[in-house]
């Protein structure tokens, strides 16, 4: 069916078939004008090509792989669109694991991501990486990756960073500024360099304060986060902290679901204040005062350092997207 359909856009544009295969593999020994020409009549005939020969012929598919702990999240729901329309524009179709945040899940992620000969790779290791051989081999399988999100600590990699150090400083002044003692700090799990970032950042900033008192916590999650401050405010109240920094969204969903059960007032009774993609903060009232890491941005930053990977481009090896403060109610 394909080599039909290559004689018929040969046949209508007057050239080879071979000129017509050329210029659908972007080949350099054709003109720009008859590649668009090329390019046109094929979509016109519907003409799809055999991506299995491609694949095997290129060792390569045009495919990219995302691996993430989880995607019941609106975070990597945002990074994942962002990652999905720069492919789109670029010919590249996205493949998404879940790994469950387990090792295990990670490397039979990243075994199915080599044997596809995915194109490259966009990955979040999970809270129990230390090895990182399994990405190795897909370098040596020349198969970038770019790390996101929760990249290794070591050098070496390709990294595309949210400001961790920066947005938990924003937050810390914040709460200086509107003169609160007693903080609880709830952070992610301490295994990961975004927790330790965000809480080294966040409790050396209050040190400059002595007279504000603060409690860290590592709930991680929405359930644990609940069960944290439901305890801190029955043993306590406002003893305990009259603001909550929560680390990211499910943090503070979980916060939230006390702060309703308890019938407290936000901020009358406590604040609250917390990093996040900008989704979830928006859904309460008052509404949430958060400092924004957005997803969304992380995905395209991240798409541009894979596309410079692809073309053999000149990169900086760890790049950042901004934080900027957003004043809700809550604080």
């Amino acid at each position: 069916m394909q080599q039909n359909t290559l004689k018929k856009i040969a046949e209508a544009l007057n050239v080879s078939i071979s000129t017509v295969s050329r210029a659908l593999n972007d080949h350099h020994s054709v003109s720009e004008n008859t590649k668009e020409k090329v390019r046109k009549m094929a979509t016109a005939l519907e003409y799809e090509p055999n991506t299995a020969a491609l694949q095997l012929r290129t060792k390569k598919s045009n495919v990219l792989g995302v691996t993430l702990p989880t995607i019941n999240n609106f975070f990597y729901d945002s990074f994942i669109a962002a990652v999905e329309e720069e492919a789109r524009k670029n010919g590249y179709s996205v493949m998404i694991i879940q790994t469950g945040d387990q090792v295990e899940g990670e490397n039979l992620a990243l075994k199915h991501f080599r044997q596809n000969r995915v194109s490259g790779l966009f990955a979040a290791i999970s809270i129990e990486t230390e090895d990182l051989s399994p990405f190795e081999r897909l370098k040596e399988s020349d198969i970038p990756v770019v790390f996101f999100d929760r990249v290794p600590v070591s050098a070496g990699h390709i990294k595309t960073c949210l400001a961790d150090e920066a947005a938990a400083k924003m937050a810390a002044e914040e709460i200086i500024r509107k003169g609160k003692k007693n903080v609880l700090a709830l952070f992610g799990h301490p295994h990961l360099s975004i927790s330790q970032q965000r809480k080294s950042s966040f409790i050396s900033t209050l040190q400059n304060f002595p007279s504000v008192r603060v409690a860290v916590e590592w709930p991680e999650n929405s359930d644990n986060s609940y069960r944290v401050f439901m305890e801190a405010w029955q043993k306590k109240g406002r003893n305990t902290c009259d603001v909550v920094f929560c680390m990211g969204d499910m943090i503070l969903i979980g916060v939230m679901r006390a702060i309703q059960e308890l019938n407290l007032k936000i901020p009358a009774d406590v604040s609250v204040i917390g990093i996040s993609n900008g989704f979830i903060p928006k859904l309460y009232k008052p509404t949430i005062t958060y400092v924004e890491t957005s997803g969304y941005k992380l995905g395209k930053l991240a798409y541009e350092q894979m596309e410079k990977l692809l073309h053999k481009q000149t990169l900086q090896p760890e790049v950042f997207v901004e934080s900027m403060l957003v004043s809700g109610e809550s604080l």
